[in-house]
């Protein structure tokens, strides 16, 4: 029997709960999922391969449960622990239509932050609406929605509602049908809308700048932002 190969095991933070998980590299098995993935423009394969990978290396971590932007993380934190940090890619310049080719250094991707974030949205007085991160599965509901459907936003607001809350009661919304909860948006505020607005506007991500020249010497700028560009 040939012998099993221990991996190394490393520690990090998550960014929405600052709780620290431990994982190991991914081996040649998950780079395979992944390669399959970005071969395909079909977002809910490179879900699928997303939860995948970081359920097989991370170490009790529930991949269905996280918010985007942990998962974001953790993907980079795994490709640059199993591999390098570094990645090579192509972009066409939008304006001489040129072929680009850039390295990203996947150690200087950050997450931004927003100091006017919150979960927080007052309703009245008495009453605070406590908002949550949607997780992978709603971000692939999301997908499936065209950009001019009325439906998307609508369906964005209610995957991030958690609970509503007094100084005497909380109401937690998984307790409550979707009539109920149906019910309970057509009752609120349009300022209430534009603080759950709000809240997915300054929602921590991942986004990096990257800087090149074009063919006609215009210093332009890429951004690199959201799990697809992992996949590019």
């Amino acid at each position: 029997m040939l012998p099993k190969i221990d991996l190394p095991l490393f520690e990090l933070i998550l960014p929405s709960s600052k709780e620290t998980i431990k994982y190991r590299p991914f081996t040649v098995k998950e780079e395979k999922i992944l390669l399959v993935a970005a071969e395909s423009d079909d977002v809910s394969q490179q879900i699928t391969a997303i939860k995948q990978v970081v359920s097989n290396c991370c170490f009790e971590v529930d991949a269905t449960k996280l918010p985007m932007f942990d998962l974001e993380y953790l993907l980079l934190a795994l490709r640059s622990r199993s591999v390098d940090n570094g990645i090579t890619f192509n972009i066409l310049d939008p304006d001489t239509e040129e072929k680009v080719s850039l390295e990203l250094d996947l150690d200087k991707v950050q997450l931004t932050t927003d100091k006017d974030h919150t979960n927080e949205v007052k309703i009245n007085d008495d009453y605070i609406l406590y908002l949550k991160y949607p997780t992978i599965d709603e971000f692939l509901k999301i997908t499936t929605f065209t950009a001019d459907d009325p439906l998307a936003s609508y369906f964005i607001m209610i995957s991030c509602l958690d609970k509503v809350a007094s100084a005497d009661e909380v109401f937690e919304f998984k307790n409550y049908t979707e009539n109920e909860v149906n019910q309970f948006m057509e009752d609120v505020s349009g300022d209430v809308v534009k603080g759950i607005q709000r809240f997915f506007e300054t929602m921590p991500k991942l986004r990096h700048e990257m800087h090149y020249k074009n063919n006609k010497g215009d210093d332009k700028t890429f951004v690199v932002e959201g799990i697809r560009s992992f996949f590019s």
